[in-house]
C-alpha cells in the first residue's frame, strides 16, 4: 500500500505483486476537510485506518516530505506523514518511506517528471482504463517503487542501508 500524505487530501493505492506483475487493488482519497488540526488529523488516522482494515495489506510505503517555501506548511504537512505512518505501525505494518524524486525515477524513469506524466505511468504500468486523480496517482506510484525498490516486495532488507550514487551503503 502507498500513501500519498497531506492535510487536506491524503492518497492511498494499494497493489498486489506476484512475480514482476502488479495488479490495481484500490485506491483513493482520504479529504480531511476543514477546521481544527487535531480532528483533521483524526480524520485521516480513521480513514487510512479503514482502508487497511479492509484491503489488509502486508507493507506501507509513504511518500518523505522535504522542506518547502513555507515552513508552517511543512510542519504542517509532517504531522499528517506521521498520521499515516501511525496508522501503519498500529497494525505492525513495515513503513518504508521514498522522497518524490524516488518514486518519480522509479515510475517515470525522471525524478523531475510533472504529475501528468506520473499519472500516466501509473494508468500503463498497473492497466487502468483512465488516469488515476492526481493524489491517488501519487499514493499507487508510491506503492510501485516500493514493489520495484530494495525496500519492496522483493524482499531485498535495506534497513538501515542508504543509496548513494545508486548503490545501497
Amino acid at each position: 500500500m502507498g500513501i500519498d500524505p497531506g492535510l487536506r487530501q491524503t492518497g492511498f493505492g494499494v497493489i498486489a505483486k506476484t512475480g514482476e506483475k502488479l495488479d490495481y487493488i484500490a485506491s483513493g482519497t482520504i479529504k480531511s476537510g476543514e477546521g481544527e488540526l487535531p480532528q483533521r488529523l483524526k480524520t485521516i488516522l480513521d480513514g487510512l485506518a479503514e482502508v487497511i482494515a479492509e484491503y489488509q495489506p502486508e507493507q506501507v510505503a509513504v511518500e518523505k516530505v522535504f522542506v518547502n517555501v513555507n515552513p508552517q506548511s511543512t510542519l504542517l504537512l509532517g504531522q499528517a506523514r506521521g498520521v499515516a505512518i501511525a496508522a501503519a505501525v498500529l497494525r505492525d505494518l513495515p513503513v518504508a518511506e521514498y522522497t518524490a524524486l524516488q518514486v518519480k525515477q522509479s515510475v517515470v524513469g525522471n525524478g523531475h517528471a510533472a504529475k501528468e506524466q506520473v499519472q500516466e505511468m501509473v494508468k500503463r504500468l498497473l492497466k487502468l482504463p483512465g488516469l488515476p486523480k492526481p493524489d491517488s496517482a501519487d499514493a499507487l506510484a508510491c506503492a510501485i517503487c516500493h514493489a520495484h525498490g530494495g525496500q519492496g516486495l522483493g524482499r531485498l532488507a535495506t534497513a538501515g542501508f542508504r543509496v548513494r550514487g545508486g548503490r545501497l551503503v
